[in-house]
């Protein structure tokens, strides 16, 4: 599934990973976990002039074209203002402005608000969460944004394309054989409803993926609950790390690569927004598109494990 090449240096090693299906490259650097960057403590942010909280949200945003937004629970849905794909979309996930932990209630309402607009969609279709400000939420109050364009963005297409090669060469489907291939793995979940395991080339830190039973947007609704479930364990995983920002990202597939395509989720881990902190994106991965990890998947694997254990004590 991947390559491993370990140079040792006087403080520790380097270790540069590359997935072989995509050739997609990373290096992961334990040693640098002890530079101290981070900050566990996530600031308030004010809630004044806030356009998704309730009282504003309904009179500032946009609606579709039927003239309404879209409800289910405590979510609310509506087309972006500032759209950044052909078909884009925000889901306001809670009226509180400042949610620290959610439900899988909460999660799984926001996830259906979105489901509602994206179902009919044609295209290549995405459902993506930037929570707090040093992971790229331009407003901290929680949302969730659904994007839909006519040609798969970079990561996506890398995986469609070569998994459409790998099923043409083996007859097999590339996803499934990642599965049997990580399940075996120390770098598997346990414990999970739907398959989650550390993604052993990892694009951000701390990188968990869900490898999801289906292709398309329109079949994830049965999984909705599990996939939810699973979730907010994997962000109270984060938080017990010290870690509350995130980015999470779900790519779907059309019906014309289910075959040999399978949606998957990934969740990396950002560092918490703070005056103090260094940014965790620099030259290595904006401009030389490689990141630089801090976290083993194999010791994350171990962590969660952990977690689990101390969470079953407390209950």
């Amino acid at each position: 599934m991947f390559s491993s090449t370990r140079v040792i240096h006087p403080g520790g090693f380097i270790e540069y990973r590359t997935e072989t299906l995509t050739g997609f490259r990373t290096r992961i650097c334990p040693e640098r976990l002890k530079r101290g960057i981070g900050n566990s403590c996530v600031p308030e942010y004010s809630s004044d002039g806030c356009p998704f909280c309730p009282g504003l949200v309904e009179s500032v945003t946009p609606v579709f074209s039927d003239g309404t937004r879209i409800r289910v629970g405590e979510s609310i849905t509506f087309p972006n203002l500032y759209p950044f794909a052909a078909y884009h979309i925000v889901t306001v996930i809670t009226g509180a402005h400042s949610t620290v932990q959610f439900t899988p209630s909460q999660v799984a309402d926001a996830l259906s608000g979105q489901l509602i607009a994206l179902k009919n969609q044609d295209g290549y279709i995405s459902i993506n969460w930037n929570y707090l400000p040093s992971a790229g939420a331009s407003i901290p109050h929680p949302h969730l944004q659904g994007l839909v364009d006519n040609t798969p963005d970079t990561l996506p297409a890398q995986y469609i394309n070569s998994s459409s090669r790998y099923y043409k060469q083996y007859g097999t489907p590339y996803f499934s054989i990642v599965k049997l291939h990580e399940e075996q793995s120390k770098r598997s979940l346990a414990g999970t409803r739907l398959f989650w395991y550390a993604h052993p080339v990892p694009c951000g830190e701390r990188e968990i993926r869900c490898i999801l039973p289906i292709t398309t947007v329109s079949e994830f609704s049965e999984y909705i609950d599990d996939f939810c479930a699973d979730l907010v364990e994997i962000l109270g995983l984060y938080r017990d790390l010290g870690t509350s920002a995130f980015n999470m990202s779900i790519f779907f597939g059309t019906e014309k690569e289910s075959d040999y395509f399978t949606a998957f989720c990934s969740i990396i881990a950002r560092i918490n927004p703070n005056p103090l902190s260094t940014s965790d994106t620099a030259f290595m991965e904006r401009l030389h598109l490689e990141p630089v990890i801090l976290t083993l998947p194999e010791d994350l694997a171990d962590i969660w494990g952990d977690y689990l254990k101390a969470k079953l004590k407390t209950t």
